[in-house]
């Protein structure tokens, strides 16, 4: 299975998770206040905190209970097996899905979020690899053919405003200075459609950003993370950016993703998916929607 696979599953983890949360929240709240608490009315209809309980569980539930279910396995297994991810690989890990995917958001709860889930997609692999013997010489050519992957260019976690007008840029950059919101300003008033709907994030970007003129991008470099620019002229009016964080570009030499290497190469000789689903039986996990087999 390719890399750009792997994170695709992680992202979808990562919302399993959010919603586990809200789904287990909104039950303790069902405990609290009784099963005809109504949550919403349409004219004369109700709908009730048991109605929208139940469509959650339609909708979620098996997901997010597998999702559980996986994270105690993982964890199970890594101690059988006495197997550890390192911060470094981690850390590593992290760098690579920004600068390649992008990240949106500028809480630091979400980004321990993407390296508890970083650090249990690694002990999966560590785990379903761990039998299988790649040698150095193999690992080294994987490297070289494929280092490009291991270079992470430099790259800005951007939000930005974009109005029509001078006039709209000086008010909204005259109301930021007094102390307003950044992302609340991009949702009320930004042009770009796209990233007002998120609060102006535009994810990380990186040099070689062709969507973005090269009179922006130098703005960005001169920036300092939490401030934003004055006016940019653009083709669609102006923009106001403000960088959340800067990345500086490296080189990972052979020797700090080797095990990366020797993991990525494991398993596309085993084709295998990746899941812990593989060791549901291992564990005798059994569940609600009943008996697993690995898959």
């Amino acid at each position: 299975m390719e890399k750009k696979q792997l994170w695709v599953i992680i992202a979808g983890l990562i919302l399993l998770n959010c919603l586990t949360v809200a789904f287990f929240l909104t039950n303790q709240g069902q405990l609290a206040t009784g099963n005809e608490e109504v949550v919403a009315t349409v004219g004369k209809d109700t709908i009730t905190r048991e109605d929208w309980l139940n469509e959650i569980e339609t909708r979620y539930g098996q997901d997010v209970l597998q999702d559980i279910i996986d994270g105690i396995v993982i964890k199970s297994m890594a101690e059988k097996y006495n197997i550890d991810i390192s911060d470094k690989e981690i850390e590593q890990e992290l760098l690579m899905v920004k600068t390649m995917y992008g990240s949106y958001g500028d809480d630091s709860a979400n980004e321990e979020e993407w390296k508890e889930q970083i650090k249990n997609n690694l002990l999966l692999e560590e785990l379903l690899t761990k039998d299988v013997v790649v040698s150095e010489e193999e690992m080294k050519a994987y490297y070289e053919q494929n280092s490009s992957y291991y270079h992470i260019p430099t790259s800005y976690h951007l939000s930005h405003i974009v109005v029509k007008t001078e006039e709209e840029a000086e008010q909204t950059l005259k109301e930021l200075n007094q102390g307003s919101n950044f992302a609340t300003l991009a949702m009320e008033r930004s042009i770009d459609e796209f990233s007002a709907n998120q609060g102006g994030d535009l994810g990380y970007i990186t040099e070689e950003a062709d969507h973005f003129s090269r009179n922006y991008l130098k703005v960005v470099e001169q920036l300092k993370p939490g401030k934003w620019s004055d006016a940019i002229l653009t083709e669609d009016g102006y923009s106001i950016v403000m960088l959340h964080e800067r990345i500086n570009g490296k080189e990972f030499p052979y020797n700090e993703v080797k095990n990366q290497v020797r993991r990525q190469i494991a398993l596309e000789q085993m084709d295998v998916a990746v899941s812990a689903s593989a060791f549901w039986d291992e564990l005798d996990v059994d569940w609600f929607y009943g008996k697993k087999s690995a898959e």
